[in-house]
C-alpha cells in the first residue's frame, strides 16, 4: 500500500442521491469524485459491490465476483442507445416513488432496475447494427470471465426457475452438479444465462468508468472484500467441498463472532465456514481468483474480519446465538503466500477490530499489513488504549468510525458521562462540534491513512447509521441528498488535510 499520507471519505454506492430509489453508477458518483477531489480527499471507500443477500446486506452475497445489478445506471443505458430516452423516468412514474430522499427503497428498486435491464438486454441481443461493436466486446469480456461468470449466470438462471430456494433442494442432478444435467440446464436456459452475463458487463463497464474518471481525479478506489461468502451462492454450489458441509451439502457449523461491543450475545452471521485443507490442497486456487477479481475493481482492498484468518469463530449451525461457539485455527501466512506467489504485492487493509488475540497481531504484521483503528473505541478506558492518537502508529487506517458504528454525534450523544468527559479532555473540546474534532483529531494523528464516513462531514445524528450489527429489519439503506452538502465542507476538509500533510490529489490533463 503506498505509505504516503492521505485521507478518503468512506461512501457506499448506494447511499448516492438521485431520483430512483438507491444510489447508482451514473452522474451522481461522478459528481461525488469530483466533490472528493475538490475536498482534498484521495481515496473513495466503498462497501461490497457484489449482489446483496436477505436484508440486501452486501456483506451475504451469492457470489463473491459479480457485481450489484442495482448500481447499473439506466440512464447511461439510454445514452448508449440500449434504452429509449426517458424510459427510466417512466418507469419510475408507473410506480410508488421513494418516501424519503434519504432512504434507499431496494424492493422498488430492485425490480424496476432488473425489468429495464432485461429491455437493454433485449435491444442489445437483437440484429440492430449500431451495438455490433459493443457486442464483440461482450463476448471477449465474457471469454476472459468465464471462469466465474458461465458458473454465475447458470445460478441465477436456475435460481429463478426454483424460486430462490437454496440450491441443495433443486433437483438432485443439477444441486450436485452432474455434467450432464449441467449441460441440459444450460441449453435450455441459455437466454436467461445471456441476461445475466450481460447484466455483470454492464456492471464492469459502469464501474470502470466511474475508476477512470476518479483515477484522471487522482483518487483511488479502497474496496471491501467480506470473509464469509452466503450459503446460497454461485461459490457453495460450484466448490462445496471447500466448505464445512455435511454429506447432503448442509453447514456444520457457522461463522460468527463471541460477545463483543456491539451485541452481548456475540454476532450470528450464518455464513457457512471455510474447509481449509482443502483450499491449500488446491494452491487456494478459490482465493487467488477471488482476490483478482477484487483487484479489478478496487485500487486497495480491505479486507473484512481479517482475524479470521488467524483464528475464526465456529457456531455450531443449530445455535440460537454466538455464544455457544469456539475458536479455530485460520489458515495463517500459507494463504497470503500463495496469493503474493501468483498476484504480486498485495495493496490490503486488514481489518483487525473486534476481538483481537497476539496471533492476529502476529499474522498481520509478519505480513506487513496496515491494520485499522476507530476512534469511537479510544474513549473507553485509560490513556494506554490502542485507539487513541497518541498511541496510534503510522502503517495504520484510522477512522472516526464504520458502516458498523453509529454516526460519531449519535455516538457521543449516546455514549456514557463519563466516556464523553474524556472525550472532551483529551480532544480539549465541548463536544459541541464532535464529528469536527474527530476528523480533525483521525487527520492530525501519525497514521499514514484517515478515513472518514461521510456522515460525519455532513454531521448528522443516527438518522445517518448505515447499520446496526445483530440487528434485523432496513439497515443498508442511508443516502444523502446534495441540498444536505455545502461548500464549506469541501473546504474544511482540504484545509484540515492541507494542515497535516494530507496533500491534494494531482489532477490528470
Amino acid at each position: 500500500m503506498n505509505p504516503a499520507r492521505a485521507s478518503g471519505i468512506l461512501l457506499h454506492p448506494t447511499s448516492l442521491p438521485g431520483p430512483h430509489g438507491c444510489g447508482d453508477f451514473g452522474d451522481d458518483a461522478l459528481r461525488f469524485v469530483d466533490w472528493l477531489a475538490h475536498a482534498g480527499q484521495r481515496f473513495w471507500q466503498v462497501l461490497p459491490l457484489s449482489p446483496p443477500g436477505p436484508g440486501y446486506s452486501p456483506y451475504m452475497s451469492a457470489s463473491t465476483h459479480a457485481g450489484n445489478p442495482m448500481l447499473i445506471s439506466t440512464e447511461r443505458l439510454e445514452e448508449s442507445g440500449l434504452l429509449d430516452s426517458g424510459a427510466t423516468a417512466a418507469a419510475a412514474e408507473s410506480a410508488s416513488l421513494p418516501a424519503s430522499p434519504h432512504r434507499a427503497d431496494f424492493e422498488a428498486v430492485e425490480p424496476r432496475r432488473l425489468a429495464l435491464l432485461r429491455a437493454a438486454a433485449e435491444r442489445f441481443f437483437s440484429d440492430d447494427p449500431r451495438f455490433e461493436a459493443a457486442r464483440d466486446a461482450f463476448r471477449s469480456w465474457s471469454a476472459r470471465e468465464s471462469g466465474w461468470l458461465d458458473d454465475y449466470a447458470l445460478f441465477k438462471a436456475l435460481d429463478g426457475v426454483h424460486d430462490h430456494r437454496s440450491w441443495t433442494l433443486w433437483p438432485v442432478p443439477l444441486a450436485r452438479r452432474e455434467p450432464a444435467a449441467l449441460a441440459v440446464a444450460a441449453r435450455e436456459f441459455a437466454d436467461e444465462c445471456r441476461f445475466w452475463s450481460f447484466v455483470q458487463w454492464q456492471f464492469d463497464v459502469q464501474w470502470q468508468a466511474v475508476r477512470d474518471h476518479a483515477r484522471a481525479r487522482g483518487i483511488g478506489i479502497i474496496g471491501d472484500l467480506p470473509i464469509y461468502c452466503a450459503s446460497h451462492s454461485a461459490d457453495t454450489w460450484v466448490d462445496p467441498q471447500l466448505f464445512e458441509f455435511d454429506a447432503d451439502r448442509q453447514p456444520t457449523a457457522v461463522a460468527g463472532v463471541p460477545p463483543d461491543y456491539f451485541s452481548a450475545t456475540g454476532q450470528l452471521w450464518g455464513n457457512p465456514l471455510y474447509r481449509w485443507p482443502a483450499h491449500a490442497a488446491e494452491g487456494y486456487r478459490w482465493w487467488i481468483a477471488r482476490m483478482r477479481s477484487a483487484l479489478r475493481h478496487a485500487d486497495i482492498v480491505r479486507i473484512d474480519h481479517f482475524r479470521g484468518f488467524a483464528g475464526y469463530w465456529e457456531v455450531p449451525a443449530s445455535a440460537q446465538t454466538a455464544v455457544g461457539g469456539c475458536w479455530r485455527r485460520g489458515p495463517g501466512p500459507a494463504l497470503f503466500e500463495a496469493l503474493r506467489a501468483e498476484l504480486g504485492d498485495l495493496p490490503i487493509i486488514a481489518e483487525d477490530l473486534g476481538t483481537i488475540t497476539p496471533d492476529v497481531i502476529v499474522l498481520r504484521d509478519t505480513l506487513g499489513l496496515p491494520g485499522m483503528a476507530v476512534l469511537q473505541f479510544a474513549f473507553g478506558g485509560s490513556a494506554d488504549n490502542a485507539y487513541l492518537p497518541h498511541n496510534l502508529e503510522r502503517d495504520t487506517v484510522v477512522y472516526t468510525g464504520t458502516h458498523d458504528n453509529d454516526t460519531t454525534l449519535g455516538w457521543f450523544a449516546q455514549a456514557p458521562a463519563e466516556e464523553r468527559r474524556a472525550v472532551q479532555i483529551y480532544l480539549k473540546t465541548d463536544g459541541h462540534e464532535i464529528n469536527w474534532d474527530l476528523i480533525h483529531a483521525a487527520s492530525s494523528s501519525v497514521a499514514n491513512l484517515a478515513i472518514y464516513p461521510f456522515q460525519d462531514v455532513l454531521g448528522l445524528g443516527s438518522e445517518g447509521r448505515m447499520n446496526l450489527p445483530s440487528v434485523g429489519g432496513a439497515q443498508w439503506r442511508w443516502r444523502f441528498d446534495w441540498d444536505q452538502v455545502v461548500d464549506w465542507h469541501a473546504e474544511r476538509l482540504a484545509l484540515i488535510g492541507h494542515a497535516h500533510g494530507r496533500p491534494a490529489p494531482r489532477i490528470a490533463v
